[in-house]
């Protein structure tokens, strides 16, 4: 049978490097997940008791396109209560998953063959879905006194979109107000299209993430559930969009995904009220974050930008070796730690380059750091 060329995409590495680590885990290995940027705690408690009320109480069936209205309500309360944004509910997009938001977005901003920009390193999945779409992910190459993040002088000619997310996958490091501010600026001057990726934003250390929506309305913003909510299985997340965007949004929701996950949308209602639970993880995540800045050069990590938020290191691994991709494998046979080389996110300069995720256990990251220690010491 034929094929189309648009399913030419490449593999997303870290899922390959996870299972990997899971058939290790079947053999009984003990692995050390650094690799997958998913946290080791569950959806809130709240969150899970209103589901098995809401499921006790009668059948969850098809909802609106567009999402619950209290859970749209909710959402746009949370602009104003973190970011003193006064949003419409109106504008925002409930969506299964933050992958659905940018197939959302893509769909309904570019047309075939378009070029959008993104900056690299940066979350793969971005590249691979533009493909599948038929547009042309354009590669803005970032660097370490810019802290990894694209600036307006780096923008290549013709663009008709641009990606940007802060905190980024996989360097952590985020846009402060003047900066992103600078890039909406160069955008909206050059009729760009900007999608903000803001699937971080709670996880922070010591300063807040802007959001694209405290600067302008003229953008498409992406988030999520999965991280900070702690509920990445449970595919839930939020798009919010200019006014006169949500009826074109919304016909592209109604077909290809008729609602989002409707249990889902009643435990992401519920996860808001657990702010307590939900920054005590944040605590655990600055604490991993110390231990491994502290320790990784010990181990060969020693070029690295201090990540702003998320729960990402991203390292040089140049001084260990040429292939962080056959890098990643011995670390996985011979240290017992899962981590994910940077070909994922750079498919260029990535081959020098290692994320390692900390959304684990202070315990588990310790031993982690022990082991990759220890393997250093013993090449």
């Amino acid at each position: 049978m034929r094929q189309s060329s648009r399913g030419d995409v490449d593999a997303f590495i870290v899922m390959d490097v996870m299972e990997a680590a899971r058939a290790a885990d079947a053999q009984g290995c003990d692995i050390v997940h650094m690799e997958v940027g998913q946290p080791a705690t569950p959806a809130p408690q709240g969150a899970r008791d209103a589901l098995v009320r809401a499921m006790a109480s009668g059948p969850l069936g098809y909802t609106v396109a567009l999402g619950l209205p209290e859970l749209r309500a909710r959402i746009a309360r949370h602009y104003a209560d973190w970011y003193g944004v006064d949003l419409d509910p109106a504008r925002v997009v409930v969506t299964s998953g933050a992958s659905a938001g940018f197939l959302l977005a893509f769909t309904a901003l570019f047309d075939a063959g378009d070029r959008v920009g993104l900056g690299l390193p940066g979350y793969p999945s971005y590249r691979h879905i533009l493909k599948a779409l038929s547009l042309r992910a354009v590669g803005i190459e970032t660097h370490l006194e810019h802290r990894m993040q694209p600036v307006p002088d780096t923008l290549p000619g013709d663009l008709a979109g641009l990606i940007l997310a802060s905190p980024g996958n996989p360097a952590g490091t985020m846009l402060d107000r003047a900066a992103l501010g600078g890039l909406l600026d160069a955008a909206r001057d050059r009729g760009i299209a900007v999608v903000a990726d803001e699937i971080y934003h709670g996880i922070d250390y010591g300063t807040r993430a802007t959001s694209a929506l405290e600067l302008t309305d003229d953008v498409y913003v992406i988030n999520s559930f999965s991280k900070y909510f702690s509920m990445t299985g449970w595919r839930i997340g939020w798009m919010i969009v200019p006014p006169d965007h949500v009826r074109r949004v919304e016909r592209l929701a109604q077909n290809m995904f008729i609602c989002p996950v409707h249990a889902s949308q009643i435990a992401a209602l519920a996860a808001f009220d657990c702010a307590d639970e939900l920054n005590a993880h944040r605590a655990v995540y600055a604490a991993n974050r110390d231990l491994l800045l502290a320790g990784l050069p010990a181990a060969g990590f020693d070029r690295i930008a201090p990540p702003d938020g998320a729960f990402y290191i991203y390292a040089d691994t140049s001084a260990l070796g040429p292939d962080s991709l056959a890098l990643s494998r011995e670390i996985l046979d011979r240290a017992r730690v899962a981590v994910t080389p940077g070909l994922d996110f750079d498919p260029t300069r990535g081959a020098s380059w290692m994320r390692l995720s900390y959304a684990g256990s202070t315990e588990r990251m310790r031993e982690g750091l022990r082991r990759l220690t220890d393997w250093h010491a013993d090449r």
